[in-house]
């Protein structure tokens, strides 16, 4: 099979004129040079350039093979600088999936300096509201990267971003208004805004609630935290969500859990491999998430 590095020789020669000319600007010795020349020929089973009196002389078949080598080369030259782009982080995709309560919270203060440093990069963003279903597009290749809650299994590469609070949300009237706090304990009894089945948070809930010996009354359940501080706030029930659900002006009354309660944020890698996702990662843990976690 012809070399890319034959076909260099050719059009240089062509380029050129001669022998001499053609190594030194490719920086090479002239016997190399013939010596990929002469591969070339064999490859082809024709010549490419004869020696005449005056000099070498490229030949119509080497002329015609030489036109087509330059889009080759062309095209080589340019996939070897994006490769370079992407090692350095200045170029490429990268597909990032987040769990839907942190995208604002975690990923638009990093994203918004990406837009400026790493212009050239293309962002790709899934919502989810399970970490281990995550992981499973992490292990499967589709994502390159996943930032939520700590997944029930521990994952190769994945770094701790920090912690944030875990709170109670109920409507204005509610008793709860009254306490600087709530005990776990209190919410027994209480219509409670439960989360779907398969949801991360609703699992996690239930873990909690089985720790504490505590029975919750699911009386409406939705897919989404937001959603839930809402219809807590609009006295459905009371409900138990992440800091990073509410919104800077949350409805409704918001208390810490006594004792407090917080879960940790994790940013995960499919491997090391990716200069992109190990970069953002990196800026990720640097900024961390303190003071994020505090309540409103």
């Amino acid at each position: 099979m012809t070399t890319l590095r034959a076909l260099e020789c050719l059009v240089a020669l062509v380029d050129h004129g001669s022998v001499t000319r053609a190594a030194a600007s490719l920086r090479i010795s002239q016997p190399a040079l013939s010596h990929q020349i002469a591969a070339l020929e064999r490859e082809l089973g024709t010549a490419v350039a004869e020696r005449t009196g005056r000099g070498v002389q490229v030949t119509a078949a080497g002329l015609a093979v030489a036109e087509e080598a330059r889009v080759s080369l062309a095209a080589a030259h340019r996939a070897v600088r994006i490769g370079l782009q992407i090692a350095a982080g200045a170029k490429g995709t990268l597909r990032i999936a987040c769990a839907e309560t942190m995208t604002a919270w975690v990923l638009v203060p990093v994203l918004r300096r990406w837009r400026s440093s790493h212009s050239g990069v293309a962002i790709e963003l899934s919502e989810h509201a399970n970490s281990d279903q995550m992981v499973e597009l992490l292990s499967s290749g589709r994502v390159d990267l996943a930032i939520g809650p700590r997944p029930s299994g521990t994952h190769e590469y994945l770094d701790v971003l920090g912690e944030e609070e875990v709170v109670v949300v109920a409507s204005p009237g509610h008793a709860f208004s009254k306490e600087l706090a709530v005990r776990f304990e209190d919410l027994s009894g209480e219509p409670f805004v439960h989360f779907t089945v398969g949801n991360g948070l609703a699992e996690w809930i239930d873990g909690l609630a089985a720790q504490h010996e505590v029975v919750l009354d699911p009386v409406v359940r939705t897919r989404s935290p937001r959603t839930a501080a809402q219809l807590a706030a609009a006295g459905m029930g009371v409900t138990v969500v992440p800091v990073s659900a509410l919104p800077y002006r949350p409805p409704g009354v918001v208390r810490r859990l006594d004792p407090l309660v917080r879960r940790g944020v994790v940013v995960m890698r499919a491997s090391t491999s990716n200069s992109l996702a190990t970069t953002f990662a990196d800026d990720l843990v640097r900024r961390g998430i303190s003071g994020a976690e505090a309540v409103p």
